[in-house]
């Protein structure tokens, strides 16, 4: 890809937009605005009973509570495993005895670059959560099964929510 006039446009807490342009083929330059993101990892809890273990927390983008896999934003460098497993213990008390990756989603590619790296986490123990101050979260066990059908049915409308119950459809017996 081909580039041309970078520029940052916005330095956030979270994001910054740049602005650059992109030669598009043998139609020319245009102009995009991309929002850069850290990358995240996510986690899809798995107990043995076959239910899963996810989270109802506000999220003010769009003014609501969503049901959503444990997950956070990686730290610079950080191993996205290691913070798969520290979003876990931090938003649910649950430790796992084995993360095994589901691949990764970019939740945006139109506009974002953010990478989210998804995980199952089985072999759980339970401990205590310890949320960051501004997060209000609440666990929510479930079967795997339900789970899949509220995905479907548009009852979870988290993206990365979604694609790790899709991923993990294989576990079911």
């Amino acid at each position: 890809m081909e580039t041309r006039n970078h520029s940052t446009v916005f330095s956030g807490l979270v994001v910054d937009i740049e602005q650059m342009d992109v030669l598009i083929g043998s139609q020319g330059w245009y102009t995009y605005q991309i929002v850069r993101h850290p990358g995240g990892a996510a986690v899809l809890p798995l107990h043995e009973d076959g239910s899963v273990t996810l989270i109802r927390q506000l999220r003010p983008a769009v003014g609501e509570f969503l049901l959503e896999l444990p997950a956070g934003r990686l730290a610079p460098g950080e191993d996205p495993q290691l913070a798969a497993g520290r979003e876990l213990v931090e938003e649910t008390g649950l430790s796992a005895g084995t993360l095994e990756s589901l691949g990764v989603l970019h939740s945006s590619p139109g506009v974002f670059d953010e990478v989210i790296h998804l995980y199952l986490a089985t072999g759980l123990t339970q401990g205590e959560a310890e949320p960051e101050d501004y997060e209000e979260i609440s666990c929510v066990r479930l079967p795997l099964e339900e789970a899949l059908k509220m995905a479907e049915e548009g009852a979870i409308t988290d993206g990365k929510t979604i694609t790790a119950l899709l991923r993990a459809r294989r576990y079911l017996p």
